[in-house]
């Protein structure tokens, strides 16, 4: 079987539950970011939370953007580790739901999860316990896989640890191996400050097109102004897809800026935004349409995953209306 993408990531299983502000304060994270916590702490949120209606599905970064891709009709598989646990089953089965393959056996130990929390001002906190996620390996990157795929799409958090560093790498090699393009998101402004160099080395090599908001872009790069962000990372990446919150985003390709406008939405909850504007991008430029075309659906897609609660589409687009959206 082929694929327009084949991604690498972390296997969480979301946990998404609104809260009000004085939740938040009483368990002292920092609104709005990702905090790594240990197993131990996390269990302490999930008692914090506990009678407050959650709902429960298959995610992280990439996950949510291989789930994107083939909700609009596209093809893929995911390369990630759970443990032989209940979450670690619910994972996969609801990723088997989605149609998504995913090869790499299981293992001993506690699967990930991610507590996301909602306040209403629609800002998420999310607080990832990584679990055996943080096991995948380069014997788990299944070549045969990438030679029948488009792209490899790499998510930045995998650069936090080994083994999963070198799977990333891994994954990367044998995909410039078979001549398959590399898609690498940057995934949150605070890996930069650790990882700034092996970040801009990726993009000024290897990769064909990155993924990265202004917070991002800015601190890659050193420049402030959205474009002449986009214009440094297009001067070592072939590709750029810079997203710019409810103004839209900026495209770079083939020397080319394109512009594309926000959707107003009003927000309920910004888990997984970037994320589906990834999945767009890539179905879009796997699937025939043009860049300005793509964009224009990511765009969308975006939107609605924010005018809404959870990462996954609960409203797929139809056929009829990503015809629409994509018509000049």
């Amino acid at each position: 079987m082929s694929y327009d993408v084949f991604g690498v990531g972390n296997a969480l299983v979301d946990v998404q539950a609104k809260i009000d502000e004085s939740t938040l304060n009483r368990l002292d994270f920092q609104k709005g970011v990702m905090t790594l916590v240990d197993d131990e702490v996390q269990q302490e949120v999930l008692t914090a939370i506990a009678g407050i209606d959650v709902s429960r599905c298959a995610g992280g970064s990439a996950a949510n953007t291989i789930m994107g891709i083939v909700g609009f009709g596209g093809t893929a598989s995911y390369a990630c580790k759970v443990a032989s646990d209940e979450i670690g089953q619910f994972f996969l089965q609801d990723m088997g739901k989605q149609g998504i393959t995913v090869e790499v056996p299981t293992t001993e130990g506690q699967s990930g999860t991610c507590v996301i929390l909602i306040t209403p001002d629609a800002e998420r906190t999310m607080l990832t316990s990584l679990g055996v996620s943080i096991t995948l390996t380069p014997e788990d990157i299944q070549e045969s896989a990438i030679r029948q795929s488009k792209f490899v799409y790499v998510e930045g958090y995998l650069f936090t640890q080994e083994p999963t560093r070198s799977a990333a790498l891994k994954a990367i090699e044998l995909a410039k191996k078979h001549d398959v393009k590399v898609a690498f998101t940057v995934s949150d402004p605070f890996l930069i400050q650790y990882h700034k160099d092996e970040f801009l080395s990726l993009i000024e090599g290897p990769v064909d097109l990155v993924f990265c908001n202004l917070d991002e872009a800015r601190a890659l790069t050193g420049k402030h102004d959205a474009v002449d962000c986009a214009h440094e990372l297009h001067n070592h990446a072939e590709n750029v897809a810079l997203t710019l919150g409810g103004d839209g985003s900026v495209l770079m390709h083939e020397g080319a800026v394109i512009p594309i406008e926000g959707v107003e939405v009003s927000p309920v909850d910004t888990t997984g935004a970037g994320d589906m504007y990834a999945a767009g991008i890539l179905y879009g430029i796997t699937n025939g349409l043009t860049w300005k075309q793509s964009g224009r659906l990511a765009s969308h897609a975006a939107a609605r995953v924010v005018g809404q609660l959870g990462a996954r589409l609960a409203q797929p687009f139809t056929e009829a209306e990503i015809q629409e959206l994509i018509g000049d």
